[in-house]
């Protein structure tokens, strides 16, 4: 018995001289720079891979060298939890402790994606399309409206409600996850002091936002948006026509007519949105405004002013009479006819 317990002492002391120095090297391996990694790189886990093929892809594309000690540590320090499918950012130098608490937590690579002020919903899918999924599910998905139906009830889609920024998503993200990120920052950027404003000012945040959209395609100066939005509001009062050119653009565009430009034969195209022919406003958003068109649209500039026209440099010239406002046109169709007028012409 006395030479069983000493050859059990024995061979538990022969453990722990080798466990000990296993351990210590496992912990420096753990925690140790991997010069290989010399320059930033991208790695992407597919969903279904298992520990095993994704230690064998690193060693593969020289992200660590022994796919064994990788399966180690994670055993010895992370499991039963798992890698994340996802597309991750190794930084040059980076230690295994490092690599594998990232693809544990699934702090994945973001892409920055920008939105500007006045896309459609679908230019908005469009782009979102590749970075995400394919573009026909980000289409399809511009009719959940439930994620703005505490705002807009009414919404057909969640055209208005997109709201432009810069946003970091990850590759691979659903229309859905992209949506409620856009919908989330208009609500943080239309406060419940903007919904009373809304009311205060007899208009529902629909309403406010169909409005803003207007302004948004309009102009694209800071400066003109509260006159552009004045002379809307000033029609609006008067039970005057919008004759907003922008929303017979978006009538044809709706019905696969897409133009740069307008001739006179548009302004009688047939659809709701045509506020040439409908008084009062579209019945839904042309556009994602941004924060300065909604604001606009609920503090417009207080002048008389009911008409404005392009100077052709981008900014507008804007009039409280039709015949300043016929002057003005006489005088932009004449800045336009001498630009197309041939050099060396009379």
């Amino acid at each position: 018995m006395n030479q069983l317990l000493k050859a059990l002492r024995l061979l538990l002391m022969l453990a722990l001289l080798w466990l000990l120095p296993l351990t210590y090297w496992l912990n420096l391996e753990l925690y140790r720079s991997r010069p290989s990694i010399d320059q930033q790189r991208t790695f992407e886990i597919e969903k279904g891979l298992g520990l095993r093929q994704i230690s064998s892809r690193l060693a593969r594309e020289k992200i660590i060298k022994y796919p064994s000690l990788f399966i180690s540590l994670f055993y010895m320090y992370y499991s039963p939890r798992q890698l994340k499918a996802g597309e991750y950012q190794i930084e040059p130098g980076e230690c295994l402790k490092s690599i594998l608490i990232k693809m544990i937590s699934g702090r994945v690579k973001l892409h920055a994606i920008t939105i500007p002020e006045g896309l459609t919903a679908l230019e908005v899918a469009s782009l979102l399309s590749f970075h995400g999924e394919n573009g026909d599910s980000f289409v399809e998905a511009l009719s959940k409206t439930w994620l703005i139906a505490d705002l807009d009830p009414e919404a057909k889609d969640l055209e208005g409600y997109l709201f432009p920024e810069t946003y970091f998503f990850p590759r691979g993200i659903t229309p859905l996850e992209a949506y409620k990120v856009m919908t989330d920052e208009f609500r943080k950027n239309f406060p419940p002091a903007w919904q009373a404003r809304a009311r205060e000012i007899g208009f529902t945040l629909r309403e406010i936002v169909i409005l803003a959209s207007l302004i948004e395609k309009e102009t694209g100066l800071s400066e003109e948006k509260p006159l552009v939005a004045a002379v809307f509001h000033n029609r609006l009062k008067r039970g005057m026509k919008l004759d907003c050119d922008p929303t017979v653009l978006y009538a044809l565009e709706k019905a696969g007519l897409k133009k740069k430009e307008l001739l006179e034969k548009d302004l009688e195209f047939p659809s709701p949105y045509n506020t040439y022919l409908h008084p009062g406003l579209p019945p839904g958003p042309i556009c994602n405004p941004g924060r300065e068109s909604l604001q606009a649209a609920l503090f417009p500039a207080r002048v008389n002013f009911l008409y404005f026209v392009s100077r052709g440099d981008g900014s507008h010239h804007f009039s409280s009479n039709y015949q300043e406002h016929l002057r003005a046109v006489s005088a932009y169709r004449k800045k336009v006819n001498q630009k197309k007028r041939p050099k060396g012409g009379p």
